[in-house]
C-alpha cells in the first residue's frame, strides 16, 4: 500500500513538473506573420526608435549628443528583483549584429532571445508586444544604421528564484497580452495613433502604473502613477506621477500643454520635468508634432483614476 502511494506520488509530482515545464516554454511569433514583413523603412524605424526611448536605457550611462546613438549599454537598473543590466544592442557581434530579423521580433513581441531563454521584463516586450510587426522590422532596419559597438554589458546580478529564467514563462501567461489595454469606443484617428504610441512603442505604462508583488501591471489603474521599481541611492524610490485626469493627474492640463511639454519638458505652471522625463523628452521631442499632439489627445481620453502610490 505504502509503495502504490510512492508511486502515485511520484506520477503526480513528475507530471506537474511535466506541465510547469510546458506551461513556462518560450512562445515564438507566428512564421507566417515574420513571412509577410516587408523589408524593414529605417524612416519609419527612427521614428518608433525615438518612441520607443532605445537610448534611455542602451545608451551608455552618461553619453550625450550623437553619442547616445551608440547603444553599448551597461546602465544599471536596481530593482527589488535584483540588478538588471542593459545589454550592447549596436549592429555589433557584441550586440545585434548576428542577429535575424526573426529574433529581433521575438525579442520585442514575445520576449524571447535567440538562443530561446525568456528576457526579462526589464526590457519593456510586455508594451512592445502591442506593436505592429512591420514596425518592430522598420525599428530593427534603423538599428543595423546606427554605430557598432564592441563594449560586453555584464551580466544580471538577480538572487534566487529570480536568477531561473524558465519561470518567466509563468509570468507571461498573466502578463504578456498584445491586446490594447483600454477599449476606446468612437476614438479618433489622432486618439487610436496616440493610444498606439503610449500603450505600445512608448511603453509609458510601464513606469506609470501601479504594480502588483509580482511585478505585473495592474492595469484597472492605467497610467495612474506609482512608486518606482528603481531603487536609488539610499533605498530610495521615487514617485512616477500620475498622468490620468483623475485627482492629482493631469486632468487641468490642455492637450496643447501635454505636447508642449513633450517637447519642451515644460509644465504649464513654468516648472520643469526631471529625473526620468528628461530623457523621454529628449526622445519625445525627435518626434513629428503630429505625433506628440496625437499622444496628448489620447491622454485626454484614459480615464481618470487616484493616485496609484501611497499619499505622502
Amino acid at each position: 500500500m505504502l509503495r502504490k502511494l510512492i508511486g502515485s506520488v511520484a506520477i503526480l509530482a513528475i507530471a506537474a513538473i511535466a506541465g510547469v515545464w510546458f506551461l513556462s516554454a518560450p512562445q515564438r511569433v507566428d512564421a507566417e506573420v515574420l513571412a509577410k514583413l516587408a523589408p524593414g523603412d529605417p524612416v519609419n524605424g527612427e521614428t518608433m526608435f525615438w518612441a520607443g526611448g532605445c537610448t534611455s536605457c542602451h545608451a551608455a550611462p552618461g553619453a550625450e549628443g550623437d553619442a547616445r546613438l551608440v547603444l553599448s549599454g551597461g546602465r544599471e537598473i536596481v530593482s527589488a528583483f535584483g540588478t538588471f543590466v542593459a545589454p550592447n544592442i549596436s549592429p555589433s557581434p557584441q550586440g545585434i549584429g548576428g542577429w535575424a530579423l526573426a529574433d529581433f521580433v521575438n525579442a520585442m513581441m514575445e520576449g524571447v532571445a535567440p538562443d530561446g531563454s525568456h528576457l526579462y521584463p526589464s526590457f519593456p516586450y510586455t508594451s512592445y508586444t502591442r506593436m505592429k510587426p512591420q514596425d518592430v522590422a522598420d525599428l530593427f532596419a534603423y538599428m543595423k544604421t546606427l554605430p557598432p559597438s564592441d563594449r560586453v554589458a555584464g551580466p544580471h546580478r538577480l538572487g534566487f528564484p529570480y536568477n531561473i529564467r524558465r519561470g518567466i514563462g509563468l509570468w507571461k501567461r498573466l502578463y504578456l497580452s498584445p491586446g490594447p489595454v483600454l477599449a476606446l469606443a468612437d476614438a479618433s484617428d489622432a486618439v487610436r495613433r496616440g493610444q498606439y504610441l503610449v500603450e505600445g512603442p512608448g511603453h509609458c505604462g510601464e513606469c506609470h502604473t501601479p504594480r502588483n508583488a509580482f511585478g505585473g501591471l495592474d492595469k484597472s489603474r492605467w497610467l495612474a502613477g506609482a512608486i518606482s521599481p528603481e531603487i536609488g541611492p539610499g533605498g530610495r524610490q521615487g514617485i512616477i506621477p500620475n498622468i490620468t485626469g483623475g485627482e492629482g493627474g493631469i486632468g487641468d492640463w490642455s492637450e496643447s500643454d501635454i505636447a508642449y511639454a513633450l517637447e519642451s519638458g515644460f509644465t504649464p505652471d513654468y516648472d520643469s520635468l526631471g529625473g526620468s522625463m528628461t530623457d523621454v523628452v529628449t526622445n519625445m521631442s525627435r518626434l513629428s508634432v503630429r505625433d506628440r499632439e496625437a499622444i496628448a489627445a489620447y491622454l485626454k481620453a484614459v480615464p481618470g483614476h487616484p493616485d496609484g502610490y501611497p499619499a505622502n
